[in-house]
């Protein structure tokens, strides 16, 4: 028994770092996504939920101001622009904060989670759970290497493309339908390691630049909210059999609404 023990200890150091996060990010969403928060069915629920849609600034709490968390800054940027900036309200059962507010006949949810990147996906499926929002309106905003700074663009579902924020909200909703607002930040020069470089904070020109592009990332995801043209085709997503939990990946989608900021 011991030697298989240490055989599994040894085998383990020589699995690589960021496998061993992956699995322990896995291993912490199935414990905290044991009990979904239950919905209250009515019949007007079901009609509401017809015209709800939920927007998700992915990042890390507590680290405003970092690449990584860009997504929470255009967030933030989007709830001034509907006129409640301070309306965020803590909700335990969804391990965020959370903005309800009507945009023309739709009903959004705005979502900051509370949780690390890697786990950002448990906030998001259980507020998809408690306000019964399908996955294809789930709209996600996060920062994007292979973008430089000053350019932003949305996807139509698809892979993580590396991305752990996403690739734990595609792993949670077992599905790659969720469309997403990618915000460039580019890629580290020299001897700087990505891990560091996202985790670090933009310079005043930097956010000079940031700060625009917020702006117009805003205008144009609103326009993509309120198009009455469905936002996604099967092509460009599919549900994950929930028998196998399995996901089948789809083509990335990346429109032309690619935007550089003038």
């Amino acid at each position: 028994m011991r030697g298989k023990v240490w055989a599994a200890v040894t085998q383990a150091f020589k699995m690589p770092m960021a496998l061993i996060r992956r699995m322990i990010s896995n291993l912490i969403s199935r414990v905290l996504m044991s009990t979904l928060p239950s919905p209250k069915m009515s019949a007007q629920t079901i009609t509401d939920c017809n015209r709800r849609k939920m927007v998700v600034g992915l990042g890390n709490p507590g680290m405003n101001g970092s690449r990584h968390s860009v997504g929470m800054a255009v967030l933030t940027t989007l709830a001034e622009r509907l006129g409640a900036p301070d309306s965020w309200r803590s909700d335990r059962q969804v391990s965020g904060e959370v903005i309800v507010t009507q945009l023309q006949d739709i009903q959004l949810v705005l979502l900051r989670p509370k949780l690390l990147m890697n786990i950002n996906g448990v906030s998001v499926a259980k507020a998809a759970s408690k306000y019964l929002i399908s996955p294809e309106h789930i709209f996600l905003i996060h920062d994007e290497l292979d973008k430089p700074l000053g350019k932003f663009g949305i996807k139509h579902g698809g892979s993580a493309r590396g991305h752990n924020g996403v690739r734990s909200c595609v792993d949670c909703l077992h599905t790659d339908v969720m469309p997403r607002l990618r915000v460039g930040i580019g890629r580290p020069s020299g001897k700087t390691s990505v891990d560091r470089y996202v985790l670090g904070r933009f310079s005043q020109e930097e956010q000079n630049v940031l700060d625009s592009v917020m702006k117009q990332s805003v205008d144009v995801l609103l326009t993509y909210i309120t198009d009455s043209q469905p936002q996604t085709s099967p092509a460009e997503g599919r549900r994950a059999s929930r028998k196998n939990k399995s996901r089948t990946p789809s083509p990335p989608q990346d429109t032309t609404d690619e935007q550089k900021q003038s």
